[in-house]
């Protein structure tokens, strides 16, 4: 499968590089950041190694989660990174994830890039269908994906202990045709 390489209006999705270790490092170790991840506030030895291990992976292996940094074009600033896999039962089927720093936050940046993620998978990768797992808190995130007219599919009442307690969590999904229909 072909990598993942995105330019959007105003941001370059691509891989990570040790050159983004600061900016990483400074949303990662953010707690507000990480509040509704299922990663905590990285040090930046771990920010360091996330990057290092991540620079072995490439978009295509069912089941792998792989990290790509979302980069200002305008500044050179790393601003957030997403994340994506394949399903490891079905590579037709697609998870994403999305993290954006507390600096870069509701500048319409997160609709950005899931616009442009989805249009690589849907449109490059002929992905059947795309499965994002949301925190029932995180209303920033269940306003994004409703916005961008993806289907809520279930809701997770403390499927999950998360960081120190139980955690519900809902679950949006689009399929192609849905996507190839909008206007």
């Amino acid at each position: 499968m072909k990598d993942m390489n995105i330019s959007t209006a105003r941001l370059t999705i691509r891989p990570l590089a040790l050159k983004d270790l600061a900016d990483f490092h400074c949303y990662r170790s953010n707690p507000e950041v990480t509040k509704y991840q299922g990663f905590d506030v990285f040090t930046l030895q771990q920010a360091k190694q996330f990057i290092e291990e991540n620079a072995t992976k490439q978009f295509g292996k069912p089941g792998e989660w792989v990290q790509y940094g979302i980069e200002n074009t305008d500044t050179g600033y790393l601003i957030g990174d997403c994340a994506l896999r394949l399903d490891q039962y079905d590579s037709r089927v697609a998870e994403i994830g999305i993290t954006i720093s507390h600096l870069e936050q509701q500048k319409g940046y997160a609709k950005e890039v899931i616009g442009g993620v989805l249009t690589f998978l849907f449109d490059v990768q002929q992905i059947h269908r795309v499965v994002v797992i949301v925190d029932a808190e995180n209303t920033a995130a269940i306003h994004l994906f409703t916005s961008l007219a993806f289907r809520l599919e279930g809701h997770f009442v403390e499927n999950v202990f998360f960081k120190g307690k139980w955690g519900s969590e809902f679950q949006f999904a689009m399929l192609q045709r849905e996507w190839d229909s909008r206007a």
